[in-house]
C-alpha cells in the first residue's frame, strides 16, 4: 500500500488498534486493512509485591495505556504526517486470570489480584472436586471462593467481579462482558451454548457459604462474548481515558476483549483444531486446540477455550524468563563496571550463542527459576536458585544453558502430561515471545526440550497487541466467516516461518538435565535414590 492510501485509511477511521497490558509491558499497535503494522506504542511497568500480593496500581494501568498511546499519535504524526483522530476498531487484551471485585459505585474492593498469585490452594482444590473439573488457582472463581472461605469483609459489597481485559473494557464502553477466551479463566464455558456452564453456577450457588451472600453467582461475572460480535463502542468517557488530549473521536467498533493467551493464538494462527501456540515471557503457557475431549482431569492442564469457544488444552506455568533477565542485567552490570559499554540485545545475543559451545546436559548445572511461587512443581513461593556440586562443569556456555533449560522446564513437565498421558496431537506447534527474539538458540532448545518440532512465524514477533488489533478487525465482518478461515484468508496468506526440529544429542542432554532437576523439587523424594550429576542417571 502506498502513502497516499495508507494516509486516507488513518484519516477515514479504517485501522484497528490493539491494546495489550502484558505482565512487563503495555503495548499499542495501530493497523491497516492490510493487517500491516502502522505504529505502535509502549509503556513498562512491573508488577508488585505488596502484603503477600502479586498486585498493579489501576492508577498505572491508565497512565500505562495514555503514554502508550501518545507515543503512538506522535509516531503517526510523524511517519504520516497527519493526526489520528479516528479509528474504525480497537480491542483490549491482558494477562489471563485474576481477580477485580468492584461494589455498586465501581469501586475496586481488593487490589487487583493477579495470575502470578498462588494463594488459593484450598478455594481450588475443593472447586475441581466439586466440578470435576480442574480449576486453577489462578481463575478469578478461585480468588473469589478462596475470599469468601477466608470470610472477607469486602465479599459481602461484591456488585461486579472481571479480568484486568475485562476492567479496561468496561471503562473503555460502559459494558461489563469479556471475549469468550477471557472468560474460560473466570469460570468454566459450557462449549456447546458458549457461556458459562449452568451446572456449575447452580453448585457453585447452593454451597452454603456462598449462599449467605445477597449477590447470585451469574449476576456478577462478565457476559462472555465470541469473537467476531459486537462488544460495545467507545464512549466520550472512554475517549478521555484512552486520549486525555482529546483530539480522539468517541464511537469506534469495540471487539471482544481477550486474555493474552487468546491474541496469542490469534498472532500465530493456531486457534483451528489440532494446532497449538506456546508463548514465552514472564510467564510461559502452551495453548493445544483439541480435537477430542480429555480423558482425565488433570490439576496442570487448564481447559479454556479459543476466541471463538473452541476447547483448549493449556499447560501455564508462571515463571519463564525472569530469572534469566536478572542474569542478563548482572551480567551487563559487571561489563559497564569494566568499562566495556555493550547494549543489552548485544548482550543477550553473546550469551544466547554461548551455550552452542556447552555440554548437552548443561555440565550438571541446575536453575530453579521461580521468582514467584509455581502450581505445578508445588512451589509455593518465589526462591530462585542455582545449584550445582563438586563434579559439576561450571563455565559460561553452561551456565547460560541451564538458564534456558529452567525457563522451559515446568512448561515440559506440564506438556509431557499431554503428549504421554493424553496422546495430545497437534499438526503444527508456533512459539512466540521475545526468547525468540535471538533466532535459533531459544527455538532449538524448546524443541529439544518438548521433543516435538517448533515453528516460529514473522508475524508471531508482532505478539498479542498486534493480534487483539486483527480481532478488531474482524469484529468489523460481524463474524460471517469462523475465525480460523478468516485468519487463513485473509491474515496468513503468505506466511514466513521457519521449523526446527528437535536434536537427538540435546533431547538426550535436556532428559538428563529434567531427571536431576525434578529429583532436586521435593526433598523427601531424595530418600534412597542417587543421582549423578556429571550424567544425570538415577
Amino acid at each position: 500500500m502506498n502513502l497516499l492510501e495508507t494516509k486516507k485509511q488513518i484519516q477515514n477511521g479504517k485501522t484497528a488498534l490493539g491494546i495489550e497490558l502484558g505482565s512487563t509491558r503495555i503495548k499499542v499497535v495501530l493497523i491497516d486493512n492490510n493487517f500491516e503494522t502502522l505504529a505502535s506504542g509502549s509503556f513498562t511497568w512491573e508488577n508488585q509485591y505488596k502484603n503477600n500480593i502479586w498486585t498493579y496500581s489501576l492508577d498505572q494501568v491508565w497512565e500505562g495505556i495514555q503514554q502508550a498511546f501518545k507515543q503512538l499519535k506522535a509516531s503517526v504524526q510523524s511517519k504520516y504526517h497527519i493526526p489520528l483522530t479516528r479509528i474504525g476498531s480497537i480491542g483490549v487484551s491482558a494477562m489471563m486470570h485474576g481477580y477485580l471485585p468492584f461494589d455498586k459505585e465501581g469501586n475496586l474492593l481488593t487490589p487487583f489480584r493477579t495470575w502470578r498469585n498462588n494463594i488459593t490452594e484450598e478455594a481450588a482444590d475443593r472447586l475441581t472436586e466439586l466440578f470435576n473439573f480442574n480449576i486453577p488457582q489462578r481463575w478469578s472463581i478461585a480468588h473469589l471462593y478462596q475470599a469468601i472461605l477466608n470470610e472477607e469483609k469486602h465479599v459481602d459489597n461484591i456488585d461486579f467481579i472481571t479480568t484486568l481485559a475485562g476492567y479496561v473494557h468496561w471503562k473503555l464502553t460502559g459494558e461489563k462482558v469479556t471475549g469468550i477466551g477471557d472468560a474460560s479463566g473466570i469460570f468454566p464455558i459450557d462449549e456447546n451454548l458458549l457461556t458459562y456452564r449452568n451446572d456449575f453456577l447452580n453448585k457453585f450457588s447452593k454451597l452454603p457459604e456462598v449462599a449467605k451472600y445477597s449477590w447470585s453467582i451469574e449476576n456478577i461475572l462478565p457476559k462472555p462474548i465470541v469473537a467476531g460480535k459486537n462488544a460495545g463502542e467507545l464512549t466520550e468517557q472512554g475517549t478521555n481515558l484512552l486520549d486525555p488530549s482529546g483530539s480522539l473521536k468517541a464511537g469506534s467498533l469495540m471487539a471482544p476483549p481477550e486474555g493474552d493467551a487468546g491474541t496469542g493464538m490469534v498472532a500465530t494462527n493456531s486457534v483451528r483444531k489440532r494446532t497449538g501456540n506456546i508463548s514465552v515471557g514472564t510467564s510461559a503457557f502452551s495453548m493445544n486446540v483439541l480435537d477430542k475431549p480429555l480423558k482425565s482431569v488433570h490439576r496442570d492442564i487448564d481447559l479454556v477455550t479459543t476466541p471463538s469457544g473452541t476447547p483448549v488444552a493449556m499447560v501455564h506455568v508462571n515463571n519463564c524468563s525472569s530469572d534469566i533477565n536478572a542474569w542478563v542485567d548482572l551480567f551487563k552490570e559487571f561489563a559497564d563496571a569494566t568499562g566495556n559499554k555493550i547494549s543489552t540485545d548485544n548482550l543477550y545475543q553473546t550469551l544466547f550463542d554461548s551455550t552452542v559451545r556447552a555440554d548437552s546436559n548443561a555440565g550438571g548445572l541446575v536453575n530453579y527459576s521461580y521468582l514467584s511461587g509455581e502450581n505445578i512443581t508445588k512451589i509455593k513461593a518465589g526462591r530462585p536458585l542455582f545449584v550445582r556440586t563438586e563434579n559439576s562443569k561450571m563455565n559460561l556456555a553452561n551456565f547460560f544453558l541451564s538458564q534456558l533449560y529452567a525457563a522451559f522446564a515446568p512448561l515440559k513437565i506440564g506438556m509431557d502430561i499431554l503428549l504421554n498421558e493424553e496422546h495430545v496431537q497437534t499438526d503444527v506447534m508456533v512459539a512466540q515471545g521475545g526468547l525468540f527474539a535471538t533466532p535459533v538458540i531459544g527455538q532449538q532448545v524448546l524443541a529439544n526440550a518438548l521433543n516435538i518440532p517448533i515453528t516460529v512465524m514473522n508475524t508471531a514477533s508482532e505478539g498479542g497487541p498486534w493480534g487483539m488489533a486483527v480481532l478488531a478487525k474482524y469484529a468489523e465482518t460481524g463474524g460471517v466467516k469462523k475465525l480460523a478461515d478468516y485468519l487463513d484468508e485473509n491474515v496468513f496468506k503468505n506466511p514466513e516461518s521457519m521449523t526446527l526440529t528437535p536434536e537427538d544429542k540435546g533431547v538426550k542432554g535436556y532428559e538428563q538435565f529434567i531427571d536431576i532437576y525434578q529429583a532436586g523439587l521435593p526433598i523427601e523424594e531424595l530418600a534412597g535414590r542417587k543421582i549423578n550429576f556429571q550424567e544425570g542417571e538415577k
